[in-house]
């Protein structure tokens, strides 16, 4: 699974990686310990006059279906599992039309001692300290409270797509589920808002996942990152255990 992870690039740094445009007026807040139901940037892909536009925008991190008449629906969805995204209510018209990417530095898994009574954190990243890209889904909620026009009318949100771990290697010994990593390739295809044939892609992307993940780092930090009112980059400073 993916409940804690990074994000405090600046946002013409994000813009440069992804290869995408923001609004001259778009606000990122440098966060080291990105929990749930926060502001999160996602990269996404519109056809606008004929023309594809990767765009970077800003979403609130739990995924609140059209439907919904609550967006609380989205506490519980901040992810998706890759095995049955394409059939659950919450995610699968997003699915069909609303993929996007989650980027992030890193994430945070917590591996069990041997008895089973503490828990030591894990900074999982790449090696070179480049951007991570998640497979991830996003949605418009729009609420009938507001009135037609109001600028927080819409809300939009996401989520991170999951799959099971790699049967060996350190990441199967964190947990059973993995945030599903996009090379820039498989970013691109899952991008792509012509694609209406979700299968393959969702196929394509998991194909390519552990080969991608096995070139992760995973270094052991402070306990403090389990409280999410702690933020600083001293939480993915390694420490010696």
């Amino acid at each position: 699974m993916c409940g804690r992870y990074v994000m405090a690039r600046a946002v013409g740094d994000l813009v440069a990686e992804l290869e995408a445009e923001a609004d001259a007026s778009l606000e990122l807040r440098a966060s080291w310990n990105v929990a749930p139901t926060t502001d999160v940037p996602i990269v996404l892909e519109r056809l606008i006059d004929g023309a594809v536009h990767r765009e970077v925008h800003v979403a609130k991190w739990g995924l609140v279906p059209g439907w919904a008449k609550d967006p609380a629906v989205g506490v519980r969805a901040f992810n998706a599992r890759s095995e049955t995204v394409a059939e659950k209510p919450t995610f699968r018209a997003a699915f069909k039309s609303k993929r996007c990417g989650v980027p992030v530095q890193g994430y945070y898994e917590w591996k069990k001692s041997p008895d089973g009574k503490t828990k030591q954190p894990y900074f999982v990243h790449s090696a070179d300290g480049s951007l991570i890209t998640f497979a991830g889904l996003y949605e418009w909620w729009k609420d009938p409270a507001k009135e037609d026009g109001a600028a927080d009318q819409w809300l939009l949100s996401c989520t991170i797509l999951t799959m099971a771990s790699p049967p060996d290697g350190e990441l199967a010994t964190l947990h059973d589920r993995l945030p599903v990593p996009l090379s820039p390739a498989g970013l691109a295809e899952w991008l792509a808002p012509a694609t209406k044939e979700t299968g393959p892609l969702l196929e394509a992307a998991l194909a390519e996942a552990w080969d991608l993940a096995a070139q992760w780092q995973l270094d052991p930090v402070s306990p403090a990152v389990g409280n999410v009112r702690n933020n600083g980059p001293e939480l993915i400073e390694a420490v010696t255990l």
